[in-house]
């Protein structure tokens, strides 16, 4: 199968991969079942593998420009994928259940918010960072489809997820809680009680996330077909 027909297999089978375990309490059955840990390590696996192969099934399909690729619109993923990774890299089991990514059997702490001070939603942040960046240089149809859906998705879904935790908390937890994280702040990063607490250990994880894209970026040819090099 190739061209429209393995694009289109491949975006709908990683959409509903998002959405039919939600469907009549399949996803608390499996967790149930599995445990949280097996359950989203192989939830984790399978959806990168579907995203791998939804963006290697899109330069597959047949090219529609919309707009052309010039060579500095490839430095905009360059400049902007580090911001993105590090963002993924610090907000992978954040202390915050109400977003991807934060872990469920956990109080949030107002007195101690952690990275959530930074970004209560980080890995929908990266997600809407990464997509919109590669949209620059793609201006086909089928990747304008592809992260123009992704960008539009997580950015949806932040205000989704902020009042599934308004109606979980209740008004006043719900209070603390928007008024001690933020969608995205840099102002914790200069406060030295947060810095003592949270200084290193994001430090750690903000330097993964350095040589993490490091890698990607210099297999991104190998594993995707293009340089992301400008040319």
């Amino acid at each position: 199968m190739t061209g429209w027909g393995e694009y289109s297999l491949a975006m709908a089978l990683f959409i509903g991969s998002h959405f039919v375990p939600r469907i009549g309490g399949l996803r608390d059955r499996l967790i149930t079942a599995l445990g949280q840990r097996i359950y989203f390590s192989v939830y984790g696996m399978m959806s990168l593998a579907l995203l791998v192969w939804v963006v290697i099934a899109a330069g597959r399909a047949p090219y529609m420009e919309l707009w052309p690729q010039m060579p500095w619109t490839r430095c905009v993923p360059n400049i902007v994928m580090p911001a993105a990774i590090i963002l993924a890299t610090c907000g992978v089991g954040i202390a915050q259940p109400f977003t991807l990514g934060g872990r469920r059997r956990v109080t949030f702490d107002a007195v101690a918010p952690g990275f959530a001070a930074v970004s209560r939603h980080p890995l929908f942040l990266a997600l809407a960072l990464w997509s919109g960046a590669h949209l620059v240089p793609n201006g086909d149809l089928a990747h304008v489809i592809l992260f123009g859906s992704f960008a539009a998705m997580a950015l949806a879904a932040i205000p989704a997820f902020d009042a599934k935790a308004r109606r979980a908390l209740g008004p006043q937890a719900a209070h603390r809680f928007m008024h001690t994280t933020a969608i995205l702040s840099l102002a914790p990063l200069f406060d030295p009680n947060w810095r003592r607490l949270n200084g290193r250990s994001i430090t750690l994880r903000a330097i993964a996330g350095l040589v993490l894209w490091l890698a990607l970026l210099h297999l991104h040819e190998y594993v995707i077909g293009v340089s992301p090099f400008p040319v």
